[in-house]
């Protein structure tokens, strides 16, 4: 099979395209012929060396795909009564090596798709919209009226929160360049804020004075301090990313994630318990050893999606051999929602 191939730690150069050998499903695991693939920025941590538990180089990145089952080996069973089957069309979450015509995962993280979703969304799911749900509702326990704040909300996590806070009835202040303010009206966002201009703090004290039920801040270093100053009583800051870090050097990489480590916030009990507020941090790697909780996420979300109350926005198709050029697009800061990769 052909798979994209990171061969050292650095800029979108680092890809090769290989050929590596066809995947075999071991017990409990199912084979998929991979349709198309969900460009995350853990991607890129993972490129620039960046994300704590990848791989040493060479290795396939990526952790989410869309296809079609190939083969199931046994005990390959999705869930108590949902056995899958060959030819199912499902998403999957991996643990690396998405970037690859065929992959294997165990069955549970197999999520069989809902009639006529295309792939292109499948791909787009898992990543995004499992972080989000799992951070609103699983953790935050956010209720219709809440305020929530979101930064990157062009983004895919940020895409993905907005259209699910929107359909439970939250309140949504999101953050986000010049070039998408628009966007995020679109979205139905209550208050566009455009970081290049307004003070986020400044814009949450003015239509939210008491504070937000939650804000969601994958930046890292001063702007985890900035956000937590939003919150009000029983107010949740959720970190599920530290983006600062990553440019296409890995020497400056290293260099801005040191300085934004020195930036960030020590959040120390008494003070939380103080203001009433809480931290919670989300690593949907870390997820997976509670299938049967993403599962029942999953299937709220497909549901959803099938009533027409979530849909991903794929911002740009790449081919599998334009993985760097992918990577790139994403660094240029060009996309708006999802970034997919798709294989012939």
């Amino acid at each position: 099979m052909r798979a994209a191939v990171i061969r050292r730690y650095g800029a979108p150069d680092v890809f090769a395209v290989q050929d590596l050998p066809d995947p075999q499903p071991k017990p409990g695991e199912v084979l998929i012929r991979v349709k198309t693939i969900g460009v995350n920025f853990a991607d890129i941590l993972q490129r620039i060396g960046a994300y704590p538990s990848a791989p040493k180089p060479p290795f396939v990145p990526g952790l989410e795909v869309a296809g079609v089952v190939e083969k199931v080996a046994d005990g390959g069973r999705a869930g108590e009564g949902d056995a899958l089957r060959p030819g199912d069309a499902v998403a999957a979450l991996t643990r690396f090596g998405a970037y690859a015509e065929w992959v294997t995962v165990p069955a549970g993280m197999a999520f069989r798709l809902p009639a006529g979703m295309p792939f292109d969304d499948a791909a787009a799911i898992p990543v995004n919209y499992l972080t989000a749900y799992h951070s609103l509702f699983t953790m935050g326990n956010m209720l219709p009226g809440d305020r929530l704040l979101i930064h990157a909300a062009a983004g895919g996590v940020g895409i993905a929160a907005v259209q699910l806070a929107k359909a439970r009835g939250l309140k949504i202040f999101g953050v986000a360049g010049p070039t998408k303010q628009e966007t995020l009206r679109k979205l139905g966002v209550d208050h566009a804020i455009d970081y290049d201009r307004d003070d986020f703090v400044d814009v949450v004290r003015k239509y939210a004075p008491d504070g937000v039920e939650m804000a969601m801040d994958p930046i890292g270093g001063k702007s985890f301090a900035k956000s937590f100053e939003c919150l009000g009583s029983t107010g949740r800051l959720v970190i599920y990313g530290f983006s600062t870090i990553a440019s296409g050097n890995r020497k400056r990489s290293l260099f801005g994630g040191a300085k934004a480590l020195l930036e960030t916030p020590r959040f120390h009990p008494l003070r939380l318990m103080g203001k009433n507020v809480s931290v919670i941090g989300v690593n949907l790697s870390g997820l997976q050893a509670r299938p049967q909780l993403m599962r029942a996420q999953m299937a709220e979300i497909f549901q959803m999606y099938s009533a027409g109350k979530i849909k991903p926005i794929i911002g740009k198709k790449f081919p599998l051999l334009e993985a760097a050029m992918a990577h790139q697009f994403i660094h240029d800061r060009k996309n708006i929602g999802k970034v997919v990769l798709w294989v012939k």
